[in-house]
């Protein structure tokens, strides 16, 4: 089984737990206004085509650096969108020994329950939890989120569950609010970030002309965003106890 990687991390500290070779796979279907990684929307892009147990031999050489909380993790661009390669992966990893996370955004093409059966955390990002906020910050609606975060739960993996906050745009009150009502319905969470928006991957839209849609929006503030994710937390252990 061939799919398309865009690029790998080796030494990956911020996708998981411990030490992580992350996979950055080619392709999304969201349009997420402050994504970084515009180079992995298109299918084919500036990828790397490569055979399922070629990948897992490189993944493998890293294996004593995972020690006992390190592993893989498939991120992206959407990893969700070559599901068949996906799974045989996973499937590598695990006859390895090799932990597995998937870091994704949940839109993917349906049918997760075997994949999420060789995934032992899913890291997933709630880009918002209101329909027409979903719909303007990346171009689609809920629906497909809403079906793999079902899964998830029938499936009882693991979750971190994250959001990027963005000045002007989520950085308030009223979204940290919302935000806590509804992962406070969600099982399995084993952690929550709020993540600042960053701007380092602006030049990449420069690069391939496309326009930019939060030209001119300031970095957030990382202490302000450390505030608000314990203002979260402490919002979704009060509407739990209810």
């Amino acid at each position: 089984m061939k799919g398309r990687i865009n690029s790998v991390e080796s030494m990956g500290l911020v996708d998981g737990p411990g030490i992580r070779y992350v996979v950055f796979m080619q392709g999304c279907q969201l349009r997420c206004a402050y994504c970084h990684n515009p180079e992995t929307w298109d299918m084919i892009g500036q990828s790397e085509l490569i055979e399922s147990a070629e990948l897992v031999k490189k993944i493998k050489r890293f294996k004593n650096y995972f020690g006992q909380e390190g592993g893989v993790t498939f991120s992206g661009g959407e990893p969700l969108l070559q599901p068949q390669f996906l799974l045989e992966c996973l499937k590598l990893c695990k006859k390895e020994g090799i932990s597995t996370a998937l870091d994704t955004s949940g839109v993917g093409l349906g049918d997760y329950k075997e994949i999420l059966q060789y995934t032992d955390l899913v890291i997933l990002d709630i880009k918002a939890v209101k329909e027409n906020d979903y719909k303007k910050l990346t171009g689609k609606k809920m629906d497909r989120f809403k079906e793999f975060l079902l899964a998830c739960q029938e499936e009882k993996n693991k979750l971190w569950l994250r959001q990027v906050i963005v000045p002007g745009l989520n950085d308030n009150l009223q979204n940290i609010t919302a935000l806590a009502k509804y992962i406070s319905s969600i099982e399995n969470v084993e952690k929550v970030e709020l993540l600042p928006y960053k701007t380092f991957g602006v030049h990449k839209y420069e690069a391939l002309k496309i326009k930019y849609r939060l030209q001119g929006v300031e970095e957030m503030d990382e202490k302000k965003c450390k505030d608000l994710e314990q203002t979260l937390i402490k919002l979704i252990e009060k509407y739990r106890k209810k």
